[in-house]
């Protein structure tokens, strides 16, 4: 946009310079009366006004028309973002609950092979209690013949 404004100003500019150079020329080369040649340096510092404001009016529309555009893509680059935005916080809840399913999963796999574990020591040592007993009766009889 600073470009642009740089470049209306450039324009402007030099239409205002060029068009007072042309006046005094004219003024110069004019084989006219003072009278008449004040009267046209007043038409021709008119239109150069009107050209002038025209000019200006013009550039204001387009930088009007140009900020429009801007704001347009803007809300449209803001509207896309948030649903971009919306579907990653999506895709990113789905993923996180579907790892914490996998989760609870693994950990009531992991308990029950804990569970497993505990019942199968728990036997075991009732099962070798269950020996040491029997053994320890068999000494007590062979004492006692």
């Amino acid at each position: 946009m600073s470009d642009s404004d740089n470049e209306i100003g450039a324009f402007l500019t030099g239409f205002i310079i060029g068009g007072l150079v042309g006046a005094a020329v004219a003024l110069i080369t004019a084989p006219q009366s003072g009278e008449e040649t004040r009267a046209q340096i007043r038409e021709r510092s008119i239109e150069i006004r009107d050209r002038a404001v025209e000019t200006a009016e013009e550039a204001r529309h387009r930088a009007e028309e140009a900020a429009a555009q801007a704001r347009t893509r803007a809300e449209q680059l803001a509207q896309d973002a948030r649903e971009r935005a919306e579907h990653l916080a999506h895709d990113a809840r789905d993923r996180a609950e579907d790892l914490q399913q996998r989760g609870r999963t693994v950990l009531e796999e992991q308990r029950e092979r804990l569970e497993a574990a505990i019942d199968a020591g728990k036997k075991a040592a009732q099962q070798k209690k269950g020996a040491d007993s029997g053994a320890n009766d068999k000494p007590a009889a062979s004492a006692a013949s």
